[in-house]
């Protein structure tokens, strides 16, 4: 278990079922493209609050949840870092890093002091971490103009003012609130989404004249990187075929994993 803070002085305890309950939701949107280059859509955070809140019946907020994500994204950067480097490996069985020697360790802390702690710390959930948490985010037709995004956050902030609060101003009525709300974010949304969607179709004109469009993955290609994995069997590739040819965006997130991975990454989107 870890402790985030949660607002003032209130720290909010995260548990492991709710750790799975959030990865559990990220990577089902992960996988529908919902992770845009400027982060995630905010309907997804929407939807990780209400999976956490009914799974682990803990009330928390998209604040709790971002500050989770910031944790468990400084883990992921330092094991990543060492999972890199000779001699290190990961248990999956016991959810923590394999050190092949003593000495790799005390050399390795000597370089990176901030890597003590993480000798026998347990990270779970970890093939769903590397999937959510790489640096190789999805782009293309799932992500939104930064206009989109800054009024669909916008909106989503009115709603959760308008579910969470109770509490009400002693010279004004609730309406006479609300209004001032809409009216503060529409012009703030309006402001932010001309200026970002205007920086954005400057970026993708630059991006346009050098980069041409990526091509979709080729069936040889796919069926190439299946015959790689060790120990799949012919129903397995024949079915993680079926899911490739389908997703491309899929199969690039096959091959943004590391080797000892992909294997567990296949057979889980098989039994999904």
């Amino acid at each position: 278990m870890d402790v985030e803070k949660k607002g003032g002085r209130n720290y909010l305890t995260w548990t492991d079922e709710m750790d799975e309950a959030m990865l559990n939701v990220f990577v089902e949107h992960y996988n529908r493209g919902d992770h845009a280059q400027n982060g995630w859509k905010p309907h997804v955070y929407t939807a990780v609050v209400k999976n956490v809140r009914a799974k682990c019946n803990v009330d928390i907020t998209k604040e709790n949840v971002i500050s989770r994500c910031k944790t468990i994204d400084r883990h992921y950067v330092n094991v990543s870092k060492m999972l890199s480097t000779s001699g290190f490996g990961w248990d999956w069985i016991h959810n923590k890093l394999m050190v092949d020697s003593e000495d790799v360790w005390s050399n390795y802390v000597k370089a990176n002091k901030d890597a003590a702690c993480y000798r026998h710390k347990v990270i779970k959930f970890w093939d769903s971490i590397s999937l959510v948490f790489s640096k190789d985010h999805a782009t293309g037709t799932g992500a939104r103009t930064a206009g989109e995004s800054a009024a669909e956050m916008a909106a989503e902030n009115v709603n959760n003012i308008n579910t969470d609060s109770t509490a009400t101003s002693s010279t004004q009525t609730g309406e006479e609130q609300k209004r001032k709300r809409y009216r503060s974010d529409d012009s703030i949304a309006s402001m932010l989404g001309e200026k970002l969607d205007n920086f954005t179709s400057a970026y993708k004109a630059d991006i346009a004249q050098v980069a041409p469009p990526e091509k979709p993955s080729s069936p040889e290609e796919i069926l190439d990187a299946l015959n790689a994995i060790v120990g799949l069997d012919d129903d397995g590739l024949l079915a993680a075929y079926d899911i490739l040819i389908a997703d491309d965006r899929k199969f690039k997130a096959l091959m943004a994993l590391p080797e000892r991975m992909k294997k567990k990454w296949i057979l889980k989107q098989i039994n999904q």
